[in-house]
């Protein structure tokens, strides 16, 4: 998968509406226990790793091997590259899923639960019903219809137009932050353009940083 697609911190397909009215979904896990010979089904909620898994599931079924796939969220990531299941519920939730289909790099996205595991969940369930489209005999209408999945260009991300790391903490961005505004003001010469830029990576950096 290329380079240009983090899987960390989320990001969102351009293009892409964000939900700004998010629910508590209906996805659970499943949790098994013994008791006095008996074997009993208790409903939970579903964890980060049942969602990564459900998701991976998905794409294999449709002969993608897991190096074609990247899911960007804003959890930290795990030495394996994938969301790491223990860290603190990040403030946005929202999961993009990206994967490579022949020459085109496809995506889904989804940020309409609360939970990142959610997230995820609806977002193999809904691959899943669209595979479904293949099991009854319409491969070429599946394919049709995930290439209005296609990816476009990655946008920039706040990081790169502050020259931070993705991790960088608020007094690191506010630091930068200032470095180029006084380069870049209208005030001492520089273009309105580019200062909103960093203007705007200023405050995507802050909202997603610890202190």
């Amino acid at each position: 998968m290329s380079e240009t697609i983090p899987a960390y911190p989320l990001l969102w397909p351009p293009g892409w509406k964000r939900c700004t009215n998010r629910t508590r979904a209906k996805f659970s896990g499943e949790s098994t226990t013994y008791r006095d010979g008996n074997r009993y089904t208790n409903k939970r909620e579903l964890t980060i790793t049942e969602g990564i898994t459900r998701v991976r599931q998905e794409l294999q079924r449709m002969g993608l091997a897991d190096y074609q796939i990247v899911i960007s969220s804003n959890l930290p990531l795990r030495l394996d590259g994938l969301p790491r299941a223990g860290a603190r519920a990040p403030a946005d939730p929202g999961v993009a899923v990206y994967w490579k289909k022949g020459n085109a790099t496809r995506c889904m996205a989804i940020d309409r639960y609360d939970r990142v595991a959610d997230n995820l969940a609806a977002i193999a369930a809904t691959l899943d019903a669209m595979r479904a489209i293949e099991r009854h005999g319409g491969a070429e209408v599946l394919d049709r219809a995930f290439t209005g999945f296609t990816a476009l260009p990655a946008p920039e991300q706040w990081f790169q137009v502050l020259g931070v790391s993705a991790t960088a903490s608020k007094a690191d961005i506010e630091k930068a932050f200032k470095r180029l505004a006084m380069e870049h003001h209208p005030d001492r010469g520089g273009d309105s353009q580019q200062m909103a830029r960093i203007n705007q990576a200023r405050d995507d950096g802050i909202s997603q940083a610890r202190a």
